[in-house]
């Protein structure tokens, strides 16, 4: 009983290591010269998956780079924890995060529920220096026409847990709703989430009034093939790759 009692206080005293103690973390909410904009999930962890919706993984990167292409127009230098379809442990994102000097993190993610009438925004933080960033983040995407406001919300989750500057985890919606996991799947809509946060974390650091949206980046998801003009002579017909059909085969990631 000793020795289990001594294993198990070993346990509690290495796990209170990952959370850095107070007098570490670093209050650089209105201060950061640098954004690590965090797409969540990649490579084989593709996130949540749902008939209404692409696989998380793919619109997390999406969001991240249009909204990484905003950031650095307004002047920001901007560090993405990836930039294909690739799977990196959470402990190298927060590594990421943490050697970024001056910063703030902001994690990109999409919601699923086994209710399927269950929508909204909902955005997390751990550091109470990160409470203003969720705060106005948080509003400017409930300002979307329709949007459903599910609050903000501390949380232990790893990156924003370890984090020494401040971090917050967004979660854009809900792929297993049918409305929003079809509004993830548009382009447009997804230029909207990224521009509502760039213009959160602008302001978050200049003030109300300071963002002045760019011209939209290229998507990352592919597009649809365009089809092709009908030739005179008789082809034989081209059969999918295996794994691949309607309602199997979500948009593929392009390189970067």
């Amino acid at each position: 009983m000793w020795a289990r009692g001594v294993a198990l206080c070993a346990l509690f005293l290495a796990g209170c290591k990952t959370v850095p103690p107070p007098q570490q973390l670093k209050n650089t909410s209105h201060t950061f010269t640098s954004v690590v904009v965090d797409a969540g999930h990649g490579g084989r962890d593709s996130g949540a998956y749902r008939r209404y919706g692409p696989p998380e993984k793919v619109v997390t990167l999406d969001v991240a780079t249009r909204l990484s292409h905003k950031l650095r127009n307004s002047q920001f230098n901007v560090v993405m924890t990836r930039t294909g379809d690739v799977f990196i442990p959470l402990d190298t994102r927060v590594d990421i995060e943490n050697s970024t000097p001056n910063s703030i993190f902001v994690s990109i993610h999409f919601n699923d529920s086994r209710r399927r009438g269950v929508k909204g925004f909902e955005t997390y933080y751990r550091s109470p220096y990160a409470a203003e960033l969720a705060q106005n983040i948080q509003k400017r995407l409930c300002s979307l026409n329709g949007a459903v406001n599910r609050g903000v919300h501390t949380a232990d989750f790893r990156v924003v847990r370890k984090a020494l500057y401040p971090a917050v985890l967004v979660e854009c919606g809900y792929l297993s709703n049918r409305s929003e996991g079809r509004e993830a799947r548009n382009g447009e809509y997804r230029e909207f989430l990224a521009d509502k946060i760039a213009q959160a974390i602008v302001e978050q650091r200049h003030g109300v009034g300071a963002y002045h949206a760019p011209a939209p980046a290229p998507a990352v998801v592919s597009q649809e093939p365009q089809p092709q003009p009908q030739r005179q002579q008789k082809r034989k017909p081209v059969l999918a790759p295996p794994g691949e059909g309607p309602g199997l085969a979500p948009p593929t990631l392009s390189g970067h």
